[in-house]
C-alpha cells in the first residue's frame, strides 16, 4: 500500500538551519548575497554543498534579485572544504559533488562571485561555477587537494582545464600550486582584481547594477548559450545562438531597448 509523502516538507528541512552560510537580499540594489559564515575560514561542511545549491534556486526564483553574489564573512572566502570529516561520509556519497556546487552555472541570473584572502578547494571550485570572478589584490585561489592525496572533486580540475589550457592546468592541479590574484587574472581564471575589501564591494556592486541595467532575458538567454558552446559542436551552438536570438526578437524588453535606442534614452527594462 502506497503512503502519501510530504517532499515539500523534506526541501524545507534543507534550509531551516543553515550550517555555516547567510542569505540576504538588498531589495533596492537587486543582489542576493550568499554568505559563506563560519569563523575564521568559512569552511564549507558537507551539509552546506547541498543549502548552498538550494539557496541559488530560491535567489533564482526571487524576483527581487536580479544578480546574485557569493562571498565571504570575516575578510575571507573560504579556505575550502571540512577535509577533516570527509571520511565520516558513507561510501557513494561523494562521486556527485559537483552538482550542488555548479549550481551557481545552472542559474538563470548572473552569478558574481567575491574573492577575498583564500579561495582554496571547494570554495575555488564554486567560485569557477560563478560567471563573473573578482577578487582582492592579496588573495590566493588554488585546487591543493593533491597535497593530502586527493584531487579536486567538485568540477574545478574540469572548470580550470576549460578556462585555461591543459597546460597551465596540469601545472596548477597536479601541483596543487596556489596562484596569486594578479596571476590567476593573468591566466583568465578571475575578471577583475580590486586594491582591497572596499574596493572589492565597490567593484562587484558596480557590476552588478550594469548587469541589473539590462534586460534579463537577454542575459539568461546569453548565459544559456555561452554555458552550451564547450559541450556542442559549432553547428549546434550555433542553431542554439539563432533560436535565442529569433526568440529575443519577440519579447516586450528588444522592443524597449530599440525604442530607447531611437529615443536616446535608457532603457527600462522588465524582463518580458
Amino acid at each position: 500500500m502506497a503512503t502519501e509523502v510530504n517532499y515539500a516538507e523534506r526541501r524545507g528541512d534543507i534550509l531551516r538551519e543553515l550550517d555555516g552560510l547567510r542569505a540576504e537580499v538588498d531589495a533596492e540594489k537587486g543582489i542576493g548575497y550568499l554568505i559563506l559564515d563560519r569563523e575564521p575560514l568559512n569552511i564549507v561542511s558537507y551539509t552546506g554543498r547541498s543549502q548552498i545549491c538550494a539557496l541559488i534556486e530560491a535567489f533564482d526564483e526571487d524576483d527581487d534579485v536580479g544578480v546574485i553574489v557569493i562571498r565571504g564573512a570575516n575578510g575571507v572566502f573560504s579556505s575550502g572544504g571540512d577535509v577533516k570529516r570527509f571520511p565520516q561520509i558513507p561510501k557513494n556519497k561523494m562521486s556527485d559533488l559537483a552538482d550542488n556546487i555548479g549550481a551557481p552555472e545552472r542559474a538563470s541570473k548572473p552569478v558574481i562571485a567575491a574573492l577575498e584572502k583564500y579561495a582554496f578547494g571547494v570554495a575555488f571550485e564554486l567560485s569557477l561555477a560563478c560567471d563573473f570572478r573578482f577578487a582582492t589584490k592579496d588573495t590566493q585561489v588554488g585546487l591543493p587537494e593533491v597535497a593530502i592525496g586527493q584531487m579536486p572533486g567538485s568540477g574545478g580540475s574540469v572548470r580550470v582545464a576549460r578556462l585555461i589550457g591543459m597546460t597551465r592546468a596540469k601545472d596548477m592541479v597536479m601541483l596543487g600550486k596556489r596562484l596569486p590574484a594578479e596571476k590567476a587574472h593573468d591566466w583568465g581564471l578571475l575578471t577583475d582584481v580590486a586594491e582591497d575589501s572596499d574596493g572589492l564591494t565597490e567593484m562587484v556592486e558596480k557590476y552588478a547594477a550594469q548587469l541589473n541595467a539590462l534586460a534579463p532575458i537577454s542575459l539568461r538567454a546569453c548565459k544559456r548559450v555561452l554555458n552550451a558552446v564547450p559541450d556542442t559542436s559549432l553547428k549546434v551552438a550555433l542553431d542554439v545562438e539563432g533560436h535565442s536570438y529569433e526568440k529575443l526578437r519577440w519579447t516586450e524588453d528588444y522592443m524597449e531597448g530599440i525604442n530607447a535606442f531611437s529615443d536616446r534614452r535608457k532603457a527600462d527594462y522588465k524582463g518580458k
